[in-house]
C-alpha cells in the first residue's frame, strides 16, 4: 500500500490537481458570463440597433452563447489551466486544498446549478411561442445559473454566509 504524502508528489497528482482546477475554472466562467451577458447584451442591442431588435429570443440566445461559447467556458478553463499548469505543484496542491474545504464557493455553485436546472424548465414554459426551443432550454438554464449565483450572493449579505471550515495542515512533500 503506497503512502499518501509519496502519491501527492507525483506527476499524476499535478495532473489531477490541474484538471480540478480547469473544470472549476469552467464552471465559474460560465457563471460569470450567465450572469453579466444579459444586461450587456441589451443595453448593446439598445443602443446600436434600437428597442426593434430586442427579444426573448435573442436575449436567451446571447445568453448561453456568451455564458458557454465566448469567455466563460473556454476562457475560464484556458485561464485556470495556464495558471495551474505552469505553478509550482505544490502550491497547486495547497490551492486545491483551499479550494476543497472553501464552503462559500461550492454553496454558489450549489445555487447556480440548482437555478439552472430549475429555468431551464421553467422558462420554455413561460417563453414557448417566443423563442426557438434550443434558445429556450439552455438560454434559461445561463439564466438560471445567473439568478442562482445571485441568490448566493443575496444570502451572504442578508446574514447567511456559508460556513467556514478549518483546512487541515498537509506537511510538504519531499520526493524520495
Amino acid at each position: 500500500m503506497s503512502d499518501n504524502f509519496t502519491v501527492a508528489a507525483t506527476p499524476q497528482a499535478h495532473a489531477a490537481d490541474i484538471e480540478f482546477f480547469v473544470r472549476r475554472g469552467m464552471t465559474k466562467g460560465y457563471q460569470l458570463l450567465s450572469l453579466l451577458t444579459p444586461p450587456v447584451y441589451a443595453v448593446f442591442a439598445l443602443t446600436r440597433y434600437g428597442r426593434s431588435h430586442l427579444s426573448v429570443n435573442r436575449i436567451l440566445r446571447a445568453t448561453w452563447v456568451g455564458g458557454s461559447a465566448d469567455l466563460g467556458i473556454v476562457g475560464g478553463g484556458a485561464f485556470e489551466y495556464a495558471r495551474s499548469a505552469y505553478s509550482n505543484p505544490d502550491k497547486v496542491r495547497a490551492r486545491r486544498l483551499h479550494a476543497t474545504y472553501d464552503t462559500s464557493s461550492i454553496r454558489a455553485d450549489d445555487h447556480s446549478t440548482i437555478g439552472g436546472i430549475l429555468f431551464a424548465v421553467i422558462t420554455p414554459a413561460l417563453f414557448w411561442k417566443r423563442a426557438s426551443s434550443i434558445n429556450l432550454i439552455l438560454g434559461g438554464a445561463g439564466i438560471g445559473s445567473a439568478v442562482g449565483l445571485l441568490a448566493h450572493y443575496g444570502r451572504t449579505v442578508t446574514g447567511d454566509p456559508a460556513p467556514t471550515v478549518q483546512v487541515p495542515e498537509i506537511p510538504p512533500v519531499t520526493p524520495h
